[in-house]
């Protein structure tokens, strides 16, 4: 018996969620051996700036592939769609491997800042972006799995269009916690 992607994706979608979400909650909560992993301490220090300028060139494509769907340019909104989600996954990559080489930041401004501005920002940024992996894995899985002329028919749409907003400002809530630890404070 042969599983077809196509008639499996919310399937798929639930196993490549948890492996993406595992991995995340490995790194960040130790359980990934540090030993492991090549240490390339140049690479390290790079990484959030690397990450916020990531962040912002994806911003750039979730909107450029927005503005390309609503003007029906298909093949242009699914090249910007690509890039974004390469973008989201070297920015993962690299998130994973500075939390599990070096560890998380430490807010470096005031006591009040942190639990009235910094907190709340980092809580909902987590939040969106962990809701956001199945529903962009799930708008992927939709896109790849079928012909053009069914998309329309799915709920890529649909799906894609919440996937996208909440992608947007979790992104741009990861620039402005970028900010507060490595510029404001």
């Amino acid at each position: 018996m042969q599983l077809q992607a196509r008639d499996n994706v919310p399937l798929l979608t639930v196993v490549l969620s948890a492996l993406a979400l595992g991995a995340v909650f490995a790194a960040v909560g130790g359980v990934i051996p540090a030993q492991m992993i090549p240490r390339i301490e140049g690479l390290i220090t790079w990484i959030p700036e690397l990450n916020v300028v990531i962040s912002l060139a994806a911003i750039g494509t979730i909107v450029s592939g927005w503005r390309a769907i609503r003007r029906n340019e298909v093949t242009t909104h699914r090249n910007y769609m690509i890039a974004s989600t390469v973008l989201f996954a070297a920015f993962l990559v690299f998130y994973l491997y500075r939390i599990t080489l070096a560890g998380t930041t430490d807010f470096g401004g005031p006591g009040v800042i942190e639990q009235f501005v910094y907190l709340p920002i980092l809580a909902v940024h987590i939040l969106l972006a962990i809701i956001c992996v199945p529903l962009v894995i799930y708008t992927l899985l939709l896109a790849v799995s079928r012909p053009i002329e069914e998309i329309y028919t799915s709920r890529h749409r649909s799906v894609g269009q919440i996937a996208a907003v909440l992608w947007l400002i979790s992104f741009s809530l990861g620039v402005v916690v970028y900010a507060m630890l490595y510029v404001v404070y």
